[in-house]
């Protein structure tokens, strides 16, 4: 069976798809926030998602449990800074996005778990991250960007030592 890129990228409960029909996730201008800092926080993310796919295809367990933790571990920080971000930056609606991350984060450590206890999980959150990140970004980010973009930038652009944004980096990614 034949999957194209849109059942891929969309919504759906993973499914037992064959890792040969999927379609490495490429970045293009339509993912883009206009916060350079949060894009490139995804572009990570994707990459990290790309060396799942990767990890798969070469059925080395011991890359695709690296990976998963390294990509949980760079999500992790990845959110901790959006938040920060949206709250100095006032935005009204961080509670349900900090819930949606939540949530995220808890379908992923039960895939961790299920890896943990010898499964093979590498296809299902291939494609359960692959349809979330997107998804994600073109509604759940682009929701709070376009809300409170210009402070934002002025946050994200302050290059000083003691910014906020260099303190913020410092903080999430050591």
């Amino acid at each position: 069976m034949k999957h194209d890129r849109a059942i891929i990228m969309g919504f759906r409960q993973p499914t037992s798809l064959p890792l040969e029909n999927t379609v490495p996730i490429t970045w293009t201008s339509d993912l883009d926030t206009g916060i350079a800092v949060i894009d490139q926080q995804h572009m990570r993310i994707v990459d990290y998602i790309n060396q799942m796919e990767h990890a798969q295809q070469k059925q080395d367990r011991g890359l695709v449990g690296r990976v998963l933790d390294e990509l949980v571990d760079y999500t992790l920080s990845h959110f901790a800074f959006e938040e920060s971000l949206q709250e100095e930056a006032g935005y009204p609606y961080l509670k349900p996005h900090r819930k949606v991350h939540e949530l995220f984060v808890r379908r992923v450590n039960e895939y961790r778990e299920r890896f943990s206890r010898g499964e093979e999980i590498a296809e299902e959150i291939h494609t359960l991250l692959s349809a979330w990140l997107i998804n994600h970004i073109k509604r759940d980010d682009a929701d709070y960007v376009g809300a409170v973009r210009p402070r934002m930038v002025a946050l994200v652009s302050d290059q000083r030592k003691e910014g906020w944004l260099a303190r913020s980096l410092g903080r999430f990614f050591r």
